[in-house]
């Protein structure tokens, strides 16, 4: 028996729920080495799933997933009793991950099942923490557990997919540029030789990103010292519609946009008013775990600024936060491009 096997525990340790998952740490490049392996990160929603007596969906935050996920429920049901799987949940839409089609199953109610049926989750997995039986692997080495999880899904249902792992930097560099199409937000980068361990940011991740220019419609903080940044773009009909916000600004950055922000003045009769609600509603933010509305000051849109964005783009909004790089005084809100349609790219990815 192999070393890598003597260090797989038994079943009488089996695991117990909630369990943290591993994690990733951004990089800002994507690392070159010989113990590396890079796979795509997908656009969805992580979670851990329990093959026990009862199949148990877990959330990344180990909230139970299972009501809304019949489907997937179903399909890990053909796995052997004991085994723990982790992986992320996505659902497929006119050719790429629809993230917004997740979130629908948590408020579907009664027509979770109808829901399941017209769009489908598909669980891609890129990690074994417990094999038939319940035997522990997490001290196995990445290419072990990699191994057995690709024999495990031989048979297994076409909704339970193995994602894929590749140590080539040029299939790589295509995941990166064709790729994000579909819905890839980067890649994750893994030691071959590595264990796995709940909780800790053991992994990398780069994100793919691009440059582009948006609006200042309001902040949080104040408009003399800005916390953080509420984005927008004028839609076709000239409304400026709420795109993301972006992270907390660098002491630099709050100074460079308290000269140039101007508080909102009150509007004369038959003037345009600010189209945004205050407090922001949570939900415009996209995030169902974080209920609570966002206060923020409300400023005059004539400032336009640069900024990083990733794929993670629906319903006109970035749901990541976007990375403020600088103002650009030197244009004019109305030189910034449009909010565009359903399924329209909203920026050029390089």
């Amino acid at each position: 028996m192999s070393p890598a096997r003597r260090r797989a525990g038994p079943a009488a340790e089996a695991l117990r729920r909630p369990v943290a998952p591993m994690l990733a740490a951004p990089v800002d490049a994507v690392p070159v080495g010989p113990d590396l392996l890079y796979e795509p990160k997908w656009d969805g929603w992580r979670a851990i799933t329990f093959q026990d007596d009862r199949v148990h969906i877990q959330s990344r935050a180990g909230r139970n997933l299972t009501p809304y996920f019949p489907d997937i429920t179903r399909a890990v049901r053909a796995l052997p009793p004991g085994v723990v799987l982790d992986g992320e949940l996505v659902v497929w839409d006119r050719g790429r991950t629809n993230f917004a089609l997740l979130q629908r199953r948590v408020t579907a109610g009664r027509d979770v099942v109808r829901l399941a049926a017209r769009y489908p989750a598909h669980y891609v997995l890129f990690d074994l923490l417990a094999d038939a039986g319940g035997q522990l692997l997490l001290d196995v080495p990445l290419v072990e557990r990699r191994a057995r999880l690709a024999y495990l899904l031989a048979g297994a249902p076409p909704q339970l997919t193995l994602t894929p792992q590749t140590d080539d930097l040029a299939e790589v560099s295509e995941w990166l540029t064709g790729w994000t199409a579909a819905g890839i937000e980067g890649v994750v980068i893994k030691r071959r030789t590595s264990r796995y361990e709940p909780g800790r940011r053991g992994w990398g991740k780069f994100r793919v990103r691009a440059t582009t220019e948006a609006i200042i419609g309001g902040v949080t903080g104040s408009v003399h010292d800005p916390s953080t940044a509420l984005l927008g773009r004028f839609d076709r009909r000239g409304r400026l519609r709420y795109t993301g916000r972006t992270g907390p600004l660098a002491t630099a950055q709050r100074r460079e946009l308290a000269a140039l922000l101007s508080p909102l003045t009150v509007p004369s009769p038959g003037a345009v008013v600010h189209p945004w609600p205050a407090p922001l509603p949570a939900s415009w933010s996209g995030q169902w775990d974080q209920p609570e509305p966002l206060r923020y000051v409300q400023v005059q849109p004539t400032v336009v600024v640069d900024i990083g964005v990733d794929t993670a783009f629906e319903r006109g909004r970035w749901r990541h936060q976007v990375r403020y790089n600088r103002a650009r005084p030197d244009l004019s809100p109305y030189a910034v491009p449009l909010l565009l349609g359903e399924g329209e790219n909203p920026f050029t990815m390089p």
